[in-house]
């Protein structure tokens, strides 16, 4: 998979200070400080420490004071000997630690030591990661698991820090939905990452940090569903607050949002497009004015809940996109307001009802947003656990997957291949620039698995070709991204 290891390959980070220390037998019980500096403009400090000495019984505990020490509010957190990294920022902050603002002059790492013998001697490092623009070290976004593969995840829900709800422990009413309880019903659902986009709000960020260690199976993206009076889109990848009032003085349209949020680094993707605005659903439907310019937009949630058969499915608004030569990720959310709703509907509705598919390089919010961003994915409309849709071509020149971009001369002929597995009895439809095309001949899946072929004749111009796969009722069960033939970038919108 050398496409998807070069996407998701950076430089490791490296510190923008070591600290380094030594301590013997006099400073048993007693406490350090360990200066530093910190610029303006940092937003995020991360500490790496290590030491020497273990084998001899000796403890160093750690702590962290911000400019003026334990007064005006500067004491930011004492972890003991528990810790060996953790992270402070105006959104979240390692379990121990204290949210808050980073503010520009001398911080100090605060060191107590419990024990050290009287003979003995030990030697201390601490890496110290500087953030700016919302970023998050790498360090902090280390893959749960390393190896390349299909992950399934859902990435549009809503908890405690919106409108989810869900019953309490004495069964009566409904009460906001902690994050902890969507969390679990993700892992139940055997999910393998979330996003937990409730509106316009970041105030989750300190909770999923607390919460990813516990649920070292399941990875939380971080993200919010930016909510105005005219569309709805996800942001993943940053938790940094973003000023949403479409059709204020700050932010005068969407394409003004758009731009902060690419600022950002973040992913957007438009929600539910066809819904209807109005006082059962504000904001719902896209009715952006002016015209956004799509080539800031990264993806389209084609199925939200169980619409994938319905007038307001987002496949529509979708393929509509494509035709007009945007690169734009399909992808689906469940938009779930209720945790508990997947167990109490034996999995016919709720979190992971559609599932987004992605093949990343490992499972880590960088790969996983990289993979998403190329394309590199399809929706599992009832969010089986096995139901799979591969979708490759081959060319004089290019071996490609979806979401990949080839080019094709005229009267050039590529193979295309299609790889379905547990939708026995259903069958398979190749769509090309939005029409159904009578490609292949025998479109059934006679068995839980198969695999269809087909050449193609290229005319030299813009195409895209993509499959969907239907089950044996007729109805939707997997939604393929394109491979983009000779795509031509538009110019930006009016």
């Amino acid at each position: 998979m050398p496409l998807l290891l070069c996407l998701s390959a950076r430089a490791a980070d490296k510190p923008d200070l070591t600290l380094t220390g030594k301590l013997d037998g006099r400073d048993n019980q007693t406490y350090k400080l360990v200066p530093f500096d910190v610029p303006a403009g940092v937003d995020r400090i991360t500490i790496d420490f290590a030491y020497s000495g273990r084998d001899e019984k000796t403890t160093i505990d750690l702590g962290l004071l911000g400019p003026g020490g334990f007064r005006n509010n500067a004491f930011r957190g004492w972890s003991g000997g528990n810790k060996s990294r953790f992270t402070v920022s105006a959104t979240d902050a390692t379990p121990s630690y204290i949210v808050g603002p980073i503010a520009p002059g001398r911080w100090n790492l605060l060191l107590g030591i419990p024990n050290i013998r009287e003979k003995a001697h030990a030697e201390y490092t601490a890496k110290v990661y500087f953030s700016r623009n919302g970023r998050i070290p790498d360090l902090l976004d280390e893959p749960l698991r390393a190896q390349a593969g299909w992950y399934r995840g859902d990435l549009h829900m809503h908890g405690a820090h919106s409108d989810g709800s869900c019953t309490p422990q004495s069964g009566k009413g409904k009460v906001p939905c902690p994050l902890f309880v969507t969390a679990q019903a993700a892992a139940e659902r055997g999910l393998d990452f979330i996003a937990l986009s409730d509106h316009n709000t970041v105030s989750q960020a300190n909770a999923v940090r607390e919460l990813q260690p516990y649920f070292d199976r399941l990875l939380l993206l971080a993200g919010r569903e930016l909510t105005t009076f005219t569309g709805h889109a996800n942001l993943l990848g940053s938790w940094v607050p973003l000023d949403f009032r479409v059709g204020s003085a700050g932010v005068p349209d969407w394409n003004t949002l758009l731009r902060n949020a690419a600022r950002l680094d973040g992913f957007v993707s438009i929600n539910h497009p066809i819904r209807l605005s109005g006082e059962i659903c504000m904001g719902c439907g896209w009715t952006a004015k002016p015209e956004v310019d799509m080539r800031l937009v990264q993806a389209i949630e084609v199925v939200n809940g169980n619409d994938a058969d319905t007038a307001i499915s987002g496949i529509p608004f979708w393929q509509a996109q494509l035709d007009k030569g945007y690169r734009l990720t399909a992808v689906g959310g469940s938009d779930d307001h209720n945790a508990k709703q997947w167990s109490e509907s034996r999995g016919a509705i709720g979190i992971g009802t559609p599932t987004t598919v992605v093949h990343a390089a490992n499972l880590s919010q960088h790969a996983l947003l990289d993979a998403l961003r190329a394309g590199h994915a399809y929706v599992d409309v009832f969010g089986s656990k096995d139901r799979s849709l591969e979708f490759t071509a081959k060319g004089p020149d290019f071996d490609a997957e979806m979401g990949d971009e080839v080019k094709l001369a005229q009267n050039t002929k590529a193979d295309f291949s299609l790889k379905v597995a547990n939708v026995g009895g259903g069958s398979v439809e190749i769509v090309i620039d939005g029409r159904i095309a009578n490609v292949i001949d025998q479109p059934k899946i006679a068995d839980a698995s198969r695999t269809f072929a087909f050449t193609w004749t290229s005319d030299g111009h813009r195409h895209w070709l993509r499959a969907d796969v239907r089950g044996a009722d007729g109805k939707l069960s997997l939604i393929g991204n394109p491979i983009y033939v000779n795509r031509v970038a538009p110019a930006a919108s009016p």
